[in-house]
């Protein structure tokens, strides 16, 4: 069975409506589509509702403000962290009545401590990421945030399997030192391998110790992320798989053949007047590379497909849309893993 989720950002302002719609419609699925209804970020809100304003109301012992290049951290405790936590909690009392009664998987994403620590400031100074120490310190604090967000969501939804989705669009970059600094003039030093492994690490068991059935770490757009992810003791590895081409396709089989779990990012339905939505082809990006690099077909039924985040002029109603035709497209998917 395949199952479909999604990576956590939705249009509009209005968390109860985005509960309810992303619950409603990830619960009620064909019989060979697994839903796993997954909580909303609503960037719509500001700052203070997106997926780093998300991962800084997470941060323990780590007060944040927002400056004139975005978050940074803080001396004390401020109004904008404030307003953070507020939409956190909004978004916990809008999950709480949306799933109740809901039992099965659920999916928590939050924005990853290295994609966190390249995009917001010291306190006074670069971004985090100029500070091995600080970066150390946003790691351990993201984790214990994550953990204590993971048994929040269990107890407003019991009958919740939660497992969290570690959004690490910035991954590569920190890893080949593409990240710029403050002046421009040059990038902030990459992080290695095994450091960005261990850290990944060090989260996944702090979170799977929470409850959290399993993590899964999302590398973005690039493929040289993989293989940290494979590196560390995170539970499954997750890629947007638009063009990555052949060497990437080839680090994916890597993924799965060493029994890691692949979840994959699917590009947009294609649409026309006259067709309709392409949902064909959304299968497609998955199923052709996949075959040509030599992965069993039947293990196309382990990989979660996953909704990508909405443009800014993206409504509910075609975000509602293109998550429906995701369903369809897991559909014929699931129907090509037992040909």
């Amino acid at each position: 069975m395949t199952a479909v989720s999604g990576v956590g950002p939705w249009p509009g302002v209005d968390a109860l409506e985005a509960a309810t719609t992303v619950v409603g419609d990830l619960v009620d699925t064909p019989s060979e589509v697994d839903g796993t209804p997954f909580a909303v970020l609503l960037p719509a809100r500001g700052p203070w509702g997106d997926a780093t304003g998300a991962a800084v109301a997470l941060l323990t012992d780590l007060p944040a403000e927002l400056g004139p290049h975005g978050w940074k951290l803080a001396d004390h405790p401020g109004r904008d962290l404030e307003r953070a936590r507020a939409f956190a909690r909004e978004d916990l009392d809008a999950l709480a009545v949306a799933a109740h009664g809901y039992a099965g998987p659920f999916l928590l994403p939050v924005l990853g401590p290295f994609t966190l620590a390249a995009d917001v400031y010291l306190a006074r100074g670069d971004r985090i990421l100029s500070d091995p120490g600080a970066v150390r310190e946003t790691v351990a604090s993201l984790a214990e945030g994550i953990a204590a967000r993971v048994a929040d969501v269990r107890r407003v939804v019991p009958g919740a399997d939660v497992r969290v989705l570690v959004r690490e669009p910035l991954l590569a970059a920190v890893l080949a030192g593409a990240v710029p600094g403050f002046t421009g003039r040059s990038p902030l030093r990459r992080v290695p391998g095994p450091v960005v492994a261990d850290g990944l690490g060090a989260v996944a068991d702090v979170v799977r110790g929470a409850g959290a059935s399993a993590v899964v770490v999302h590398g973005g757009t690039a493929w040289s992320a993989l293989a940290a992810v494979r590196a560390s003791s995170a539970d499954g590895a997750a890629l947007a798989v638009a063009g990555i081409g052949e060497r990437g396709w080839e680090e994916v089989a890597g993924v799965v053949e060493a029994g890691t779990a692949f979840w994959a990012e699917l590009p947009p339905q294609a649409s026309s007047q006259c067709a309709g939505p392409d949902v064909v082809g959304q299968a497609d990006a998955l199923t052709r590379p996949w075959r040509a690099v030599g992965l069993p077909v039947d293990r196309l039924r382990d990989v979660v497909l996953l909704a990508g985040a909405p443009s800014e002029r993206t409504t509910p109603d075609d975000a509602r849309a293109a998550l429906a035709g995701l369903v369809r497209a897991a559909g014929v998917v699931a129907e090509r893993a037992e040909s």
